[in-house]
């Protein structure tokens, strides 16, 4: 009966879960928040009693490893080449600024809260909670479908998806240096060796994984079952992870450049992978933040010091450390406006890999780790609850939103084929030398193949007479004459259909 309660229990928080999500999306809310949310009212005086943060932290590197994977495909090179420079430098630096200041802060007021709290556990707590989490900023963003001027979403999806193995390195030998009686100078030395091996080692095994997975997935040729094809894009993940963890590199470095490599090479089935990996990634959060609810002790995070660290570190972080190093940091790329530098700063959210992060102190017994995982875990919640919920707004209120226009066709097809499918709305101007499908001057090799009209979809004919907002899915060997033509005839709304 145990395994069939486990089964019982589990399915029953992975639907409330899902509903929470869909409250969350009309509440203008993170969805994370109120997964993390159904688990701490289920773990709330062992309801369900979970205390495990060895299964924890092996969760949590799954999750990260499908998390950055499935964000990194995600990601069009195209979009972040030209932020590319700008979000390596907040991945790295920014990660260690915030971590130096925060760190200060928490030593400075520890005294005043009767803590005694050494400068290296102060620089730990702030450098688990240093990185922006990936799965926070990807949903989030893309949930809202809402653009961003300036480039600032692929910064954002660039930072927060490369800024974990800055955060992981720092706490872990932060860990190390806590636990060991070696001299401090030794380990500073020690340090920048390891971080720049274990980018390197990273960022290199990560690229010729990703160029071996895509080779992979284009000749292994499983015509028995195509659903094999994600086992193997699986695979492919999770042992670029494995592999580079193994020779001294980063593993989540490799894993998410090995997801943007598979992305932005064509590969065979792409719209079935993407959807596999999408559905898997979002159980993972799911399960992920789940766990983290079940983990902790509600009574511990409403303890008065707990409290009062947590509020002043959170406020400290979000109102004056991630604005000082971004500002500092992106002080050199003068392309950004005040404006836009100013969103940065705010959209700064803390989510799962920080409260994961905090798990490793705790494994390896380092005095006062609990404490230290307490307050990583409130002032997670408060990101979640103050930034969270305003990403959106803080865009409109600076003036750097825009619709993102989304087509209503969806088409699927082999990256083997070169033409290119796009929608067009039809508008005075389109249609203002003949209402008729003929009467409109399209390039060569260009076909309308279907017409979108009131929700209702039917295959137009030469004679078929067009009305202002019909939608027109048009597949064309020369997209790019075919952007330059609309142009030309005055169209408003040109979407490329993916």
């Amino acid at each position: 009966m145990l395994n069939e309660n486990f089964l019982l229990v589990g399915a029953l928080l992975l639907f409330i879960a899902v509903l929470a999500g869909k409250v969350a999306y009309r509440l203008g809310a993170p969805a994370l928040l109120l997964f993390l949310g159904v688990g701490m009212v289920f773990g709330y005086n062992d309801f369900i009693p979970f205390h495990s943060y060895e299964f924890t932290q092996f969760l949590g590197m799954i999750a990260l490893c499908i998390i950055l994977f499935s964000g990194g495909m995600d990601t069009k090179f195209a979009e972040i080449r030209p932020v590319m420079t700008s979000g390596v430098v907040l991945a790295t630096m920014g990660v260690v600024t915030t971590a130096f200041i925060v760190g200060g802060f928490v030593y400075l007021i520890a005294p005043y809260l009767g803590i005694e709290m050494s400068f290296l556990a102060a620089l730990l707590l702030a450098a688990t909670m240093s990185s922006t989490d990936s799965a926070s900023v990807f949903s989030i963003l893309r949930s809202k479908r809402q653009g961003l001027q300036q480039n600032l979403r692929p910064l954002l999806e660039l930072e927060s998806g490369s800024n974990d193995p800055m955060a992981y390195i720092l706490t872990v030998l932060l860990v190390s240096m806590i636990g060991s009686s070696g001299g401090a100078e030794f380990y500073w030395v020690d340090t920048l060796r390891t971080f720049a091996v274990q980018m390197i080692v990273g960022a290199a095994l990560g690229y010729l994984f990703g160029r071996a997975s895509v080779w992979v997935i284009n000749r292994i040729n499983i015509r028995s079952n195509q659903s094999l094809y994600s086992i193997m894009l699986l695979a492919c993940a999770f042992f670029s992870f494995a592999f580079t963890t193994l020779a001294y590199g980063n593993g989540y470095l490799a894993v998410y450049i090995t997801g943007l490599v598979v992305g932005n090479y064509r590969i065979v089935h792409r719209h079935m992978l993407m959807t596999f990996f999408d559905s898997f990634t979002w159980l993972l959060q799911i399960v992920l933040f789940l766990a983290l609810g079940l983990l902790v002790d509600v009574n511990s995070l409403l303890e008065r010091d707990v409290l009062i660290m947590g509020l002043a570190v959170g406020a400290f972080m979000i109102l004056v450390a991630r604005p000082v190093a971004t500002f500092i940091w992106l002080a050199p790329f003068r392309r950004f406006t005040a404006k836009a530098r100013i969103y940065v700063s705010w959209v700064g959210l803390r989510g799962a890999v920080p409260i994961i992060f905090a798990t490793y102190p705790v494994l390896e017994g380092v005095p006062g780790a609990e404490y230290i995982f307490d307050v990583v875990f409130l002032v997670t919640i408060i990101s979640l609850v103050v930034q969270g919920t305003t990403v959106s707004g803080m865009a409109n209120w600076l003036g750097l939103a825009y619709e993102e226009l989304e087509s209503v066709f969806k088409v699927n097809m082999p990256d083997s084929v070169k033409s290119e499918f796009s929608e067009i709305e039809v508008n005075e101007s389109l249609i203002e030398h003949g209402d008729t499908l003929k009467d409109i001057h399209l390039p060569g090799g260009t076909l309308v193949v279907m017409v979108c009209r009131n929700e209702k979809y039917f295959v137009p004919k030469g004679y078929t007479r067009l009305a202002i907002g019909d939608k027109l899915l048009v597949v064309s060997d020369n997209n790019e004459e075919l952007i330059r033509k609309a142009k030309d005839m005055g169209v408003e709304k040109f979407i490329r259909v993916e």
